[in-house]
């Protein structure tokens, strides 16, 4: 009866991802950025494979008319597959704000550093007393009446929250 815990970058990614063209003017991506309430975007080629990221680091920093000239262009990216685990170690490791997910080079989604925090916000309630405790996984007992963890239902938060 539990919902299916978050295990890979799959299961937390947002898709579909907003991409831009390489010749993307510099006030379109920062309208897109401030208009989608997103950091940074993934820049492909005509058939989706990833040439690199612009962020909003890159429109501060760096000097250029388009994407290709403020591109990021070594992307550190992930499969549908990849731990959450890992996620979260190549967001620290890498000090990186989102990982590209790929299927045979093309974008299928991203994950943010925001979506992993979204994870220790993640809700279990007891299926017995009904004690809510937040966490990326259910407790093993509850704390509260100190039933079986199998018991846990997952409650997601909304987005936001």
């Amino acid at each position: 009866m539990n919902a299916k815990i978050p295990a890979t970058a799959a299961d937390i990614m947002s898709s579909p991802v907003i991409t831009i063209p390489a010749d993307t003017a510099v006030a379109q991506i920062a309208e897109l950025l401030r208009s989608h309430r997103i950091s940074g975007v993934p820049v492909v080629d005509h058939s989706g494979h990833v040439l690199g990221l612009v962020s909003e680091f890159d429109l501060l920093a760096k000097e250029g008319k388009t994407a290709a000239s403020l591109m990021t262009t070594a992307v550190i990216s992930v499969s549908e597959d990849t731990r959450i685990a890992d996620l979260r170690h190549l967001l620290i490791e890498k000090r990186v704000r989102r990982l590209p997910v790929l299927q045979e080079g093309r974008v299928v989604g991203i994950v943010s550093r925001g979506d992993i925090v979204s994870l220790l916000a993640t809700e279990w309630v007891c299926g017995v007393c009904g004690e809510p405790v937040r966490g990326p996984t259910p407790p093993d007992k509850c704390p509260r009446c100190q039933g079986d963890g199998s018991w846990f239902e997952l409650h997601e938060q909304p987005p936001g929250t």
